[in-house]
């Protein structure tokens, strides 16, 4: 009986040492500040800038419905204009993510006067957690619901680069 507990705890005890060296790595960026994000939605990129010099640049997926603007929950789309990166989530389902401050007041009046809920919750993240979620998005291009994806790896340089209230413009 004895010798079995000890077999129980020892698995149990590698398990959790693999959760742990599964965990994002929190870089540390010792470059030139990100000043902007600009995302270039047609070309599928996004770009890390200080004043005008391109620091980083990354291929992403988006929303599944990618051409315009998004006007409203559920319509698959990833919003347009001038926003601001408002929160960080190190718990993300999606490895790690970045806020996105959509909607804006302006966002806000259009759906409201289109009788219609905006929608939110717009992030820069990386690859799902979940396993069924993972495989959807493998043989999906533009498998958000309106984010910006990128690699796990990549999310990782971003969170460790970008910081709250940095300016991020989304262009057709």
């Amino acid at each position: 009986m004895k010798r079995r507990a000890f077999g129980l705890g020892a698995m149990a005890t590698l398990s959790l040492s693999a959760c742990a060296s599964a965990s994002p790595r929190f870089l540390t960026y010792n470059g030139p500040e990100v000043t902007a994000l600009v995302v270039n939605k047609g070309a599928r990129k996004l770009y890390l800038l200080h004043n005008e010099q391109v620091l980083r640049e990354y291929d992403v997926e988006l929303g599944f419905a990618p051409n315009g603007t998004k006007t409203k929950r559920g319509d698959g789309r990833t919003p347009e204009g001038s926003y601001l990166i408002d929160r960080r989530n190190p718990r993300s389902r999606y490895h790690l993510s970045v806020g996105i401050s959509y909607p804006n007041s302006q966002d806000i009046a259009e759906a409201k006067a289109a009788g219609v809920d905006p929608g939110g919750d717009i992030f820069i993240h990386g690859q799902p957690n979940l396993r069924s979620e993972l495989k959807r998005a493998k043989k999906t291009p533009d498998w958000t619901a309106g984010c910006i994806a990128v690699k796990n790896e990549e999310i990782e340089e971003i969170y460790s680069m970008v910081n709250r209230g940095t300016l991020i413009t989304l262009r057709p």
